[in-house]
């Protein structure tokens, strides 16, 4: 038999082998760091928990302070929508939040007028004007008038003299009977109708209108009852918006000839705020005789304004609130920044392992920032859930309501902290030496 000598095989023309891939190490992988962060959190409880302390403080604080400037400012809207966004609010004094007490000048204003509100009712883009005389404020011997009904006595009551023109600008619904007539405010007659914090009060079992009260000595008859209306911050007595009788303005002179805080409430014609506010202002400035060369002496808003410069106020506030929060996350970076090092210095020779094993410097680098991620986002995430069950708490006490941004920005902040201040430490680790690292023991 022949022997025959077979040949080695060759390779095809034209194709190369392939040297066979290896499998890369996971390290660098953003699963990868966030299981080692997971572990290394789980390794350390107590001291990662001090450590986010301060991220957590200040992820709570935005969260609370933007849910309560939210809802007082979602009140205030309404409140100040529901008088009538074609409302116009006249007075001797500026309107909105006040910080401090008026000023000598604005004391010495001239007060406005019964024929004030008569002119600006005349005027092309007023649609209504009438005035408010307030009676609550006490007289020259510090007295309030005193309202009484069934057994109670209170001087807390807000007491308005108006006009019947007043149901037309729509600030109040009558819900039951009905508005006091021309008629009966030109005779002077003693007729009133009540808020509904009013009627719980003095009349909690039965129907007021046809009954009395009795105001300031001087016994009223009830026509009607207002409807009830949504509290801005849950007040009561003076504060309440309910806790109000309206009686005709003559007889509201009669019972205090003294009293001068007379506001106007102007309805300016569909499309015409502006030109209207514009008309006010004008024939107010020939009726007080202010010269070309001065300011105003007397106020002119609509709602619009009130609620701008009620947020203008609530936005500066934000910012130094949000400023001192900030406090909170710098601390807990510092802490973040100090912990990672100390990590760093404990695994020295992992790094070096992980080096020698094919891990680049940037699998490294971002290996720690993901681990001072994770933990400064577990504490954003702590801080929302804390967030959350103290604007629970505070709202059985003062609207409030999370923001669609505030958990966005808290935790958000909360993990750009940990990138912030893990930077250094992730960039020591990378820039180790791994010879040198494997020789740590």
């Amino acid at each position: 038999m022949k022997n025959v000598l077979t040949a080695p095989s060759l390779p095809v023309a034209g194709r190369v082998a392939r040297p066979r891939r290896t499998a890369r190490p996971t390290l660098g992988h953003p699963g990868e760091n966030v299981r080692i962060a997971l572990a290394t959190l789980g390794a350390h409880k107590l001291r990662s928990g001090l450590t986010v302390l301060g991220i957590v403080i200040g992820v709570w604080t935005v969260m609370v302070i933007a849910s309560i400037i939210s809802g007082v400012d979602l009140a205030v809207k309404r409140e100040i929508e529901a008088l009538g966004t074609h409302s116009i609010f006249v007075s001797k004094l500026p309107l909105g939040v006040s910080l401090g007490d008026p000023t000598r000048e604005e004391r010495m204003r001239k007060p406005l007028s019964l024929e004030d509100a008569a002119a600006i009712a005349e005027l092309p883009a007023v649609e209504a004007s009438v005035p408010l005389l307030d009676l609550t404020n006490a007289d020259d011997q510090g007295e309030k008038l005193a309202v009484s009904a069934g057994g109670k006595t209170s001087v807390s009551v807000q007491l308005q003299g108006t006009l019947p023109g007043h149901e037309r600008t729509g600030v109040w619904t009558v819900a039951e009977g009905r508005f006091f007539t021309q008629q009966e405010n030109d005779t002077n007659r003693r007729v009133c109708l009540l808020g509904r914090s009013v009627v719980e009060s003095f009349f909690p079992s039965r129907s007021p209108v046809g009954g009395g009260v009795e105001i300031g000595g001087l016994d009223f008859r009830v026509v009607g009852v207002f409807e009830g209306r949504e509290q801005l911050l849950g007040g009561d007595g003076s504060n309440d918006q309910n806790n109000v009788i309206y009686i005709p303005f003559g007889v509201a002179r009669r019972l205090r000839p003294e009293a001068d805080n007379l506001f106007i409430h102007a309805v300016a014609r569909p499309g015409l705020l502006d030109e209207a506010q514009d008309q006010i202002a004008d024939l107010l400035r020939i009726r007080r005789r202010v010269a070309f060369s001065q300011a105003d002496n007397f106020s002119v808003s609509a709602a619009e304004g009130l609620i701008g410069q009620f947020r203008d106020m609530t936005f500066g506030v934000t910012v130094v609130m949000i400023a001192l929060s900030s406090i909170g996350l710098i601390v807990g970076g510092i802490g973040v920044m100090n912990i990672m090092l100390v990590s760093v210095a404990e695994r020295t020779r992992e790094i070096g392992v992980r080096r020698a094993l094919g891990a680049r410097r940037r699998d490294i680098l971002w290996q720690f920032l993901g681990e001072a991620m994770t933990l400064t986002g577990a504490g954003g995430l702590a801080g929302l859930l804390c967030g959350w069950a103290t604007t629970l708490l505070v709202r059985q006490f003062t609207p409030s309501y999370v923001p669609h941004w505030a958990p966005l920005v808290g935790f958000a902040a909360s993990v750009g902290t940990g990138l912030v201040f893990g930077l250094w430490p992730a960039w020591k680790a990378a820039r180790l030496d791994p010879i040198e690292a494997l020789r740590v023991e």
